[in-house]
């Protein structure tokens, strides 16, 4: 072993080279060739215990092998032996600088205990993904479990990360940590609220840089531009920039746009509010002359023999139009909206559709138009919105339907 420590030393001296130089010559040609063994030693494991994975999980019938490749366990297990290999033969390559193998060592012990951290991750992913796909575990609060787990053994990893690098025993590095806890919480709580809401908002996937979210409570409306330790900036739609402390965006309600902006289309949700007096039964002559109509005429036709037939069967007076079966205004005026909502080209049509009678109110009874417009651009959005409302309220008075809105001074002039 003492002749593998210098066996480009010798050599080099033998060449004429300084014992100082020959010594740091040593040192790097034995840190190259050990980075080398590594490398290839982690690519040849690597490619073997994935390709033993992936040969077992064709082969197996449970679908947890599967999830194990899918988040990597093989892949980080494989860093194990490169690592135990660098620890092993590190003194050997910087035997003679002793100051430099106090570092080095130092720092594989931080990435040993990194790459445990990776593993476990690994692990737990794969458990939860796992667990996901049992029935009876669907509506569990997994994700949060492993969460909190996860949450302590970054904080183990830490602090055992620290206790190397300062060599202090863990146990009296925990033992200090205590007595100064009050005080650490006390000087550094927003920052402490960050550090953990940063972390929730990571593993949730609460907020990305580029979301539209409205945060009514700091006044933000508009894309996420930035998020840090303290704050998410938001930079509204005026330009102007709202900052957000991040912990309020786990400790207070807000909305994220993103679900819309990844899916087919913007909904459309709004209503028309008529007036209920002008609700009526329409007689035969009334119905044939809203025929003329063409979205609805095939639809008027089918329906007005139907109705026609079951009064028949039942001999319905019809000299009152309340006896029987009879068509309304609203309900042809709603069957058209409906229609016309299906045909419009600026409506994604493998969303919901849907025109819906909402309860009265003292306003009138609202006619609620539920759709999503395939254009999901703000401006775009606006005015498909307002094409379709302005088409619905001047069709209103084709079918002797009247909008409620409040009177005004000019309405009780006109009255007297």
């Amino acid at each position: 072993m003492e002749s593998f420590k210098h066996i480009f030393y010798d050599f080099l001296v033998n060449k004429g080279i300084s014992n100082e130089a020959a010594a740091y010559l040593n040192m790097v040609m034995l840190l190259l060739v050990l980075i080398i063994i590594i490398f290839i030693v982690d690519f040849l494991i690597r490619r073997i215990l994935i390709s033993a994975f992936t040969q077992f999980a064709v082969r197996s019938k449970t679908n947890f092998d599967d999830l194990l490749l899918t988040n990597k366990v093989p892949r980080n297990v494989a860093h194990i032996i490169p690592l135990l290999i660098a620890l092993e033969f590190v003194p050997d390559v910087f035997a003679d600088f002793g100051s430099f193998e106090f570092v080095v060592e130092k720092g594989l012990k931080v990435f040993a205990i990194v790459l445990t951290l990776w593993i476990v991750r690994s692990l737990l992913n794969t458990l939860k993904d796992y667990l996901k796909t049992l029935p009876r575990l669907k509506d569990k609060p997994i994700d949060s479990y492993i969460q909190v787990f996860m949450i302590f053994a970054w904080l183990g990893g830490i602090m055992s990360a620290i206790a190397i690098i300062t060599d202090i025993p863990f146990l009296k590095f925990l033992t200090g940590l205590g007595a100064i806890s009050a005080v650490v919480i006390l000087v550094f709580k927003d920052t402490i609220l960050g550090f953990v809401a940063s972390i929730q908002v990571s593993i949730n996937d609460m907020v990305r840089i580029g979301d539209w979210i409205t945060f009514e409570k700091y006044g933000a409306d508009g894309d996420v531009t930035e998020i840090n330790l303290a704050t998410v900036k938001v930079q509204n739609w005026d330009k102007t920039i709202t900052t957000i402390p991040t912990y309020a965006l786990i400790s207070d309600s807000f909305k994220n746009w993103r679900g819309m902006t990844n899916s087919g289309g913007r909904r459309i949700k709004r209503a028309l509010h008529l007036k209920q007096e002008s609700i009526k039964y329409l007689t035969v002559k009334e119905v044939d002359s809203l025929k003329k109509i063409q979205l609805i005429s095939p639809y008027l036709e089918s329906r007005q023999k139907d109705i026609n037939v079951f009064n028949t069967d039942i001999k319905a007076d019809k000299s009152l139009l309340l006896n029987g079966r009879n068509l309304t205004n609203i309900g042809i005026f709603r069957k058209y909206v409906q229609t016309y909502i299906e045909k419009h080209s600026a409506i994604n049509k493998d969303m919901t559709i849907m025109v819906r009678q909402l309860a009265p109110t003292t306003q009138g009874l609202p006619i609620e138009i539920y759709a999503f417009s395939s254009d999901k651009r703000w401006a775009n959005y606006e005015y498909i919105m307002a094409d379709i409302f302005d088409h619905m309220i001047a069709a209103t008075r084709y079918f002797d339907l009247e909008i409620f809105e409040l009177p005004t001074g000019s309405s009780f002039s006109q009255q007297k």
